[in-house]
């Protein structure tokens, strides 16, 4: 079963969604949109980017002395 998207309500005014994995692990939540078509368009940019996306590891970055 594949990971999916669930968009909320999120008070009166706004809403923001989350990628669910297969087993019910939230992967990922939004920012808060104003308006539902923005949500579908974030939804729909996660879907495209995601699997090209380049992995920038800063977790090696040298400290400043």
């Amino acid at each position: 079963m594949a990971g999916k998207f669930e968009i909320l309500k999120n008070g009166e005014h706004s809403y923001r969604f989350r990628l669910m994995a297969a087993d019910g692990t939230v992967v990922a939540e939004s920012p808060e949109f104003q308006h539902l078509e923005a949500v579908v368009a974030g939804i729909k940019a996660v879907r495209e980017n995601a699997a090209t996306g380049l992995v920038v590891d800063h977790s090696k970055q040298r400290r400043a002395a």
